[in-house]
């Protein structure tokens, strides 16, 4: 379905003066219009995303300025069932004027069946430039048009640790990954266990070990390899893949290694994994995990005391620190005015400073300052995110759902219970949709 790229026939809405940036400059950057019959949505912009609650409440809160100063009605549905619901009204041609992707490869998706509308046809290159990196614009680009202004970003390459627990047994933090495994045996030769992990959550049980093969992959493999590999130009039996499997099966298959060895890491929730950190006597010294993972701690837990990070380090030098990511991005359905006055206030930093104020948001925008998260341990995410040699958005939720939602869970599971590398990816091959 085809949709004109321009609204001649409407004005663009008048942008007053009092938000922290110049939103009228900005729109001045919109590109000329050709002259087509505009399809009017009022002065209104709906929206259907994944969040909800009280990230919802956070969500309105960041829209507010824009509803103030343009007098446009935001009006936005949050759902769990997003990935249902979308193509549902999508196909219904009842679309929402954005959505709130959690996932590029749907974004490249509905780009590829001419649904959505290029945002680079109206905001200047110089704009999204400023405002991102290249690796996340590549992320949002399909077919060299960008469509993806990125919001909320979780950092996945991270592990984190109780900083007081550090320092009761005089461990240093690691620099490189020969020194995590250094640190992991000098724990279990005292007698404790080194890492947390949790890989329970019902019916997705597995994917926390998705990001620790990915995370591998782009340390051992290189950034190249990791592209082809989630569009499987390079097979997922492949031996890149299988060592990745293996170095994980390092940590994950050694009993010393993790609580209650892989056994129970199959048993244990990803959300309730990281307690194990808090417990006195420490029940782990380490836990990766993205930077969601906090919203999970006891609220009496402080950053910087109680818990902290450090980056999962290099594991070969030539692909340097690179950061594994998953992320939300608005991408546009209707071509209104108001739609794209929207996607322009959402390239600035303002919606995402006032969340980032809020706490439990991290930011892929450049110009926001890690000063404006409320802890230093946020704080220190964002430099960790901002500093990234290389940007790389989470495998699993790029590649098709019967491999990234499917086997590849699974398979983490098996390889858990004691299936080769070579049996389970050679399984998750075969299941790639041909």
């Amino acid at each position: 379905m085809n949709r004109p790229l321009c609204k001649s026939h409407r004005p663009l809405p008048r942008i007053t003066v009092g938000i922290t940036l110049s939103l009228l400059g900005l729109f001045g950057g919109l590109s000329a219009c050709s002259q087509s019959t505009p399809e009017t949505g009022g002065d209104t912009v709906t929206i259907l995303g994944v969040v909800t609650g009280a990230q919802q409440s956070n969500l309105e809160q960041a829209l507010r300025p824009f509803e103030e100063a343009t007098g446009i009605d935001v009006i936005y549905e949050g759902s769990d069932d997003f990935a249902t619901i979308l193509p549902a009204q999508v196909e219904a041609g009842n679309a929402p004027d954005l959505g709130m992707f959690p996932q590029p490869g749907l974004i490249a998706q509905f780009a590829r069946e001419d649904q959505l509308i290029p945002i680079s046809s109206f905001l200047e290159s110089g704009t999204l430039k400023a405002a991102y990196s290249d690796d996340w614009l590549d992320i949002g680009t399909v077919d060299d048009e960008i469509y993806a202004v990125w919001y909320r970003t979780s950092v996945k390459s991270l592990v984190w640790y109780k900083p007081t627990a550090f320092e009761a047994k005089a461990y240093e933090v690691p620099q490189t990954w020969s020194d995590l495994l250094t640190l992991s045996n000098k724990i279990a030769a005292e007698g404790k266990t080194p890492w947390c992990i949790g890989l329970e959550s019902g019916t997705a049980t597995g994917w926390p070990g998705t990001d620790w093969i990915e995370d591998i992959m782009l340390r051992t493999a290189g950034p190249e390899a990791y592209s082809q590999w989630i569009d499987h130009r390079l097979p997922f039996n492949s031996p890149q893949v299988i060592d990745a499997f293996n170095e994980f099966g390092k940590i994950l298959r050694d009993p010393k290694y993790v609580n209650g060895g892989a056994e129970n890491a199959i048993k244990t929730s990803f959300d309730q994994s990281p307690a194990g950190l808090f417990a006195n006597p420490p029940e782990c010294y380490m836990h990766k995990q993205g930077s969601f993972i906090a919203s999970f701690f006891e609220e009496d837990k402080v950053p910087r005391n109680d818990y902290d990070v450090f980056p999962l380090p290099a594991i070969d030098e030539k692909f340097g620190m690179p950061i594994l990511v998953a992320g939300d991005a608005f991408a546009m359905f209707n071509d209104t005015p108001e739609a794209r006055a929207l996607m322009a206030y959402l390239a600035t930093p303002t919606p995402h400073e006032i969340w980032a104020q809020l706490g439990g948001f991290i930011s892929p925008h450049k110009q926001v300052s890690p000063d404006i998260y409320p802890d230093a341990v946020s704080q220190k995410i964002a430099l960790i995110l901002a500093n990234a040699d290389l940007v790389r958005f989470d495998g699993s939720d790029m590649m098709p759902s019967e491999v990234g939602t499917g086997t590849f869970w699974s398979g983490i599971v098996d390889f858990a219970e004691g299936t080769s590398a070579e049996e389970v990816t050679k399984e998750i091959d075969a299941s790639w949709p041909q």
